[in-house]
């Protein structure tokens, strides 16, 4: 599997300038859709870190998605980065879903009645902003791969992951697909290195 040291040298915080300047263009479908693609796991998974349910986790992804469009206008780079500011849009969406909780509905409450807005998630002693962080740059690192695997040949994808993301041997690799071993290592160099190379063009090129 691709480590985070192997990625240390990629800066995946920073948010293409050319998507976010597409995003206020409430007509442009495609720029909509590839920020919908490559945000929704993050704010999905950050909703459900805070202790939010399933379907309470997908209303603040689509009331956050709502948000960005609504407030894209008057999103000033020079004041926050985007990520802040996503972050803070979230955030604000996860309170509103907590205070909705009825006294008489706690779908997450304990057997000790201890209520689920008191019962923040021990996010082991890291702040938000932590969490929040380590939750962007995967998900921006998973939108990279998934936009590579749409691209290579399926084959070939599916050596790269039983070699790289489910650790089969080399050999195992290659019996179970009938292959030369030369070619899972192959595979391994040309779609890490197009995943990297995804990554520097989430952060750099027009989309």
């Amino acid at each position: 599997m691709l480590h985070r040291s192997e990625l240390a040298e990629y800066d995946l915080i920073p948010t293409r300038q050319s998507l976010l300047t597409r995003l206020k263009d409430w007509n442009d479908q495609e720029g909509w859709r590839d920020f919908f693609d490559t945000y929704w796991k993050l704010i999905y998974s950050f909703a459900i870190k805070k202790g939010l349910s399933d379907s309470e986790a997908q209303d603040v992804v689509q009331e956050t998605v709502l948000s960005v469009l609504k407030n894209m206008s008057s999103f000033d780079p020079h004041k926050a980065p985007f990520k802040t500011w996503l972050l803070h849009l979230t955030d604000w969406r996860i309170t509103d879903q907590l205070r909705r909780r009825s006294p008489d509905n706690h779908p997450l409450r304990r057997s000790d009645e201890t209520g689920t807005a008191e019962r923040v998630p021990d996010l082991g002693g890291q702040s938000i902003e932590q969490v929040w962080n380590e939750e962007y740059d995967t998900n921006l690192m998973v939108a990279a791969i998934e936009r590579v695997k749409r691209k290579v040949d399926a084959k070939q994808y599916q050596v790269f992951d039983l070699y790289v993301f489910k650790h089969w041997p080399v050999t195992r690799v290659a019996r179970a697909l009938n292959i030369n071993p030369g070619k899972v290592y192959l595979a391994k160099h040309r779609i890490s290195r197009l995943i990297k190379k995804e990554i520097s063009h989430l952060q750099t090129k027009p989309i």
